[in-house]
Parts: C-alpha cells; structure tokens; sequence
C-alpha cells in the first residue's frame, strides 16, 4: 500500500517506520528541510529505542523516503495520515494550525479518493474541520458541475504510544481504533484501515470501530484516566509522609485487586512529556466551550503542578531556603526513561528552583543533556546567569564529587543499583532525595544514607 505521513516528528517518524517495515511503501512529509536533510543523511532527531535501526533498514530497502514536496506526497498515497504537533495554545486548546494546513495542502493536490487518517491527537470534532478545509479547497479546484471531483472521507486514528517503548506499542498493538462515518465513504474508508492493519490482528481481533467523535474522544480520555492515576497516587504519598505510611505497601495492596491493577499507581515528581499535560488540559477546554467543569481533572491537574515542587521542598527543608555554597548531584533530566523529552519534565522545576535558591547542580542524563539546556534556558528570564551553576556530565559517578546530595529525577536503569560506598566516598554528605522511589528504605538506611523518597516509611 502507499501511504503518506504529513509530520516526521515523534508519532509521525514511527508510524512510518513501522508501516513500511511490514512492507508498505512510505513517504514521511516535513515542511522542516533541517529536519528531512538530517533524516535523508541516516540522523535521527529523537530519541527512541529501537528507531533509527528500523528506519535504517527501510531507507535502504527503498520503502521510506523524506521529502518536503508537498504535491509529491499528495500524489503518493490514496491514504494521508495527519501526524503534525498539536501545541497547546495560550488558553490551553490544542492549536489545531499544523492540522488544518495539512488537510488545505491535500485538498490543494488530490486527485482521486482519498482517505485521511487523523494521527495527531486532536479535540472531538476536529475531522469535521479537516474535511470542511479539504472541501473548500475541493470548491475552488472544481466549480459546481465540474467532472472529476474527487472524494474524501476522514478517519480518526489515535495513536496510544508510550515514549521510550513506541516501536513495541505500534508493533503489538493493545488495541487499533478507528473512528469512521457511516456513509458509503466512510465505509470505504474502513475497507482501506482494515486492509492496512490486517498484519496487526493475526493473533485476534485488536481493532474497535466506532464513530469518529467517539475515536477523538478516546484518546483524550485514555490520557485523562492515566493522568487521574498518577495524580491520585502523589497525593496519597504526601499524605503517607504525615501518617507514617509507605506508599509502595500500599500500592502493592490496593494494585493486587484485579478492579484496580498495577499500572500507573507508582507516586514520584508528577508525570510531564508530550501527551498528558497537553490533553489533559485540552480536555479541560474542550468542556469549558461546551458549558462543562471537569472537576476531577482539574484537581488533577493543581496536584501535578504542585507533585512537581514536593522533591525541592524536601531539599528546603533539609538544608534551608539559602543555598548558596551548596552543591546537588542530580540524576536523571528527561521527563522519564528511554527518551530524551523535556516537555513539562520534574526535573526542569527542580533545576530551577534550587538554582535561584544559589545551589550549584552537577547533573546527568544518558541521552536528555543537549535538550536539557534548551529547555532550561527557555525557563528562566535570568537564565544566562544561572546555568552558570549548572553542569552535564558523561557519567553518574561524575556528577557525585563534593556533593551535598543526591537527587533522582528520572529511573534510568543506570540509576537502579549504584555502588553505595563509591558514592558515599564521593560526596560530602550521604543524603539522597529519591524521587522516583528507586531504593528500599530499609538498605538505604543500612548504608548509612539520610534517605528522603516520596510517601515512604523511612
């Protein structure tokens, strides 16, 4: 099948990659010429595990190519999948100018019938305005009575990739939703969807068919719940800390019920990234315009924002608001492991905070440095100056000399099981703020280190 992707950016360089590794020939569009000129030289510009071998080795087999030509892409694939960022705007909706300009620049070249795949994560109602967009350019191309018209049907085809493990997510898909419209388009859309994700239900049935507003909705929803999850296990750890609970009893307690389950209960810094903090906002917005408060998922939103303080606090509250002279050996910069994303990372309201504070931070991140300072430089109006006090690393041990603590951001697997005693001999004072609840509190507390985690008995 020949199939167009319009973006190259996280979702949009994956579901590439994996579609032409089960043989479909690709093209992946960028308006960005940097970033298809890095692509077309065999870089890539993200890190993900597993990406770049994949899309190596259909580079070379012939069936993924980069391109910025617009109409080239256009003519390429009877299907287009839409996958373009969708950065929230100033009242936290998803800007939705990438997406409309995809669909205007299809309507602006197709020629036959086309099916549109929605790929971005985008606000119900958004394939409306892409096929309202496509018919106008449709409108213009062929005045009324004019032969030749060709058709369109929209579909929505959310993505549920986690980053760090996107290529296992695309590869073994938990579930494939399509959202579809009941006319005779939209049923040969389906055809088309079914065709192309036919290799993904060999081993039973992935795919759930619904509406298109309904596959919008999905996936904001999907996010949402995640979200409340994590947001509901912070706040139960800060609570833990006053009672004397432990946190990690309790989630192995209330996971062990099959109604409940394990995943997404662990409490830390509060979760960031490209999705949840976006959709969960966006969804909040999605419900003011329709005259609704979603009440629970602003709390969840208010205690992420404050999750994200409770680490720095700590150090506060060890050491004093002043930190001048102090130093801070951080591990671990990127929102979470196996990628390099900054976006609402923990790590990024610890820097700064323990900078303007006057603390010095050696810090380490096996892939996130580079991003690290570009996000950090965007945080600070006084930036230049502060990140004076802030130094990358090439290895954890590195950042430990002289240190007055230790703290973990991100649960690197580099981080899981250090040499207690070389990074006691190291430091300057033994005490660690785990914020990712890495460690047993019982062995840190038989090596002799002042153990700060969140919500554990220590």
């Amino acid at each position: 099948m020949n199939i167009t992707i319009i973006g190259t950016g996280y979702v949009g360089l994956v579901t590439g990659a994996c579609l032409a590794d089960i043989g479909n020939n690709v093209f992946c569009l960028d308006v960005d010429a940097k970033k298809i000129a890095m692509l077309n030289r065999g870089e890539v510009p993200i890190y993900e595990p597993g990406l770049g071998e994949v899309i190596e080795r259909n580079v070379e087999a012939g069936r993924l190519t980069f391109s910025t030509d617009v109409a080239a892409s256009v003519a390429h694939g009877a299907l287009q999948f839409i996958a373009v960022g969708t950065p929230p705007d100033e009242d936290g909706s998803a800007d939705l100018k990438y997406v409309l300009a995809a669909a205007r620049n299809i309507g602006s070249h197709m020629t036959g019938f086309t099916v549109v795949a929605d790929k971005s994560t985008v606000p119900v109602g958004t394939a409306e305005r892409v096929r309202a967009v496509i018919q106008e350019e449709l409108d213009r191309r062929f005045p009324a009575g004019a032969e030749g018209r060709p058709e369109v049907s929209v579909v929505s085809n959310p993505e549920f990739l986690k980053e760090g493990a996107a290529v296992e997510d695309f590869t073994r898909p938990d579930r494939i939703v399509l959202g579809v419209d009941s006319d005779h388009l939209g049923q040969q859309a389906l055809a088309v969807m079914r065709q192309l994700y036919a290799p993904f239900n060999r081993n039973h049935e992935r795919t759930r068919v619904m509406d298109v507003r309904s596959a919008e909705f999905t996936k904001y929803a999907a996010n949402a719940m995640l979200a409340t999850r994590i947001s509901f296990m912070n706040e139960l750890a800060n609570l833990a800390d006053k009672v004397g609970a432990d946190i990690e009893l309790v989630r192995q307690g209330i996971g062990s019920d099959p109604r409940i389950g394990y995943s997404f209960l662990y409490a830390g810094t509060g979760y960031g990234g490209s999705c949840f903090p976006k959709d969960v906002q966006a969804l909040i917005r999605t419900a003011a315009e329709y005259k609704q408060t979603l009440k629970v998922l602003g709390a969840v939103e208010e205690v992420n924002t404050g999750q994200k303080r409770v680490l720095s606090e700590k150090v506060f509250a060890r050491f004093g608001r002043d930190l001048a002279g102090k130093t801070f050996a951080l591990w671990g910069l990127a929102f979470k492991p196996n990628t390099d994303d900054m976006r609402d990372a923990p790590s990024r309201v610890i820097v700064r905070e323990l900078l303007r504070a006057g603390a010095r931070i050696v810090a380490h991140d096996p892939v996130a440095g580079k991003e690290a300072l570009r996000a950090l430089a965007l945080d600070m109006a006084d930036a230049s100056a502060l990140l004076k006090n802030f130094t990358l690393v090439n290895r954890p041990m590195e950042a430990l000399p002289g240190a007055d603590a230790l703290i973990i951001a991100t649960e690197w697997k580099v981080y899981r099981s250090p040499n207690w005693s070389a990074v006691k001999a190291a430091m300057r004072e033994a005490v660690v703020f785990d914020g990712r609840n890495l460690y047993e509190p019982d062995m840190m507390r038989t090596e002799g280190i002042a153990y700060h985690a969140i919500g554990r008995k220590v």
